[in-house]
């Protein structure tokens, strides 16, 4: 039992070591609420990670009105981690409203991608990327924040 929890440990230590800054992502490719396939490229700037449903809530509220392409202007990728939800849930109500959402979220439905990255409880993880290179990360608990970080973002945007 020891041999299994020290190989758990470092195989967590291991998953956080890969997002410090100076680490490049590998690129990875997930299917959106519509079922549109979108692979992780050296275009994005920001990658937001919600690993739990109040995370995704977050950024949802941090988005409430904006303009359907608000995401993509500011080069920034959302990723949510649904592999908790029940199949049957997903299907029947989550998708269908996440369908009704003004920007693309790349669901993770197996966690074969989001674990990579260590969003907490309620929380967001923010990565800034450049050319799929951590540059720095930031983690927020409140949608104001959020929205505050995004609407900076645009003024930052690189040609």
């Amino acid at each position: 039992m020891k041999i299994i929890t020290l190989l758990l440990l470092s195989l967590l230590s291991t998953a956080a070591l890969a997002v410090e800054p100076g680490e490049r992502l590998a690129p990875w490719t997930l299917l959106d609420q519509h079922d549109v396939p979108y692979t992780l490229n050296d275009q994005a700037r920001v990658l937001l990670v919600a690993r739990d449903m109040d995370g995704a809530k977050l950024v949802n509220a941090a988005l409430e009105g904006k303009a359907k392409g608000y995401l993509e202007q500011r080069q920034t990728v959302f990723l949510a981690d649904i592999s908790r939800m029940p199949r049957v849930i997903a299907s029947l109500f989550a998708l269908p409203k996440m369908r009704d959402y003004s920007y693309r979220i790349l669901l993770d439905r197996d966690a074969r991608i989001a674990p990579r990255y260590p969003a907490g409880e309620g929380e967001v993880l923010w990565l800034q990327l450049d050319g799929l290179q951590i540059v720095s990360q930031q983690v927020f608990t409140r949608a104001d924040d959020l929205l505050q970080a995004l609407e900076a973002q645009a003024s930052t945007e690189r040609p």
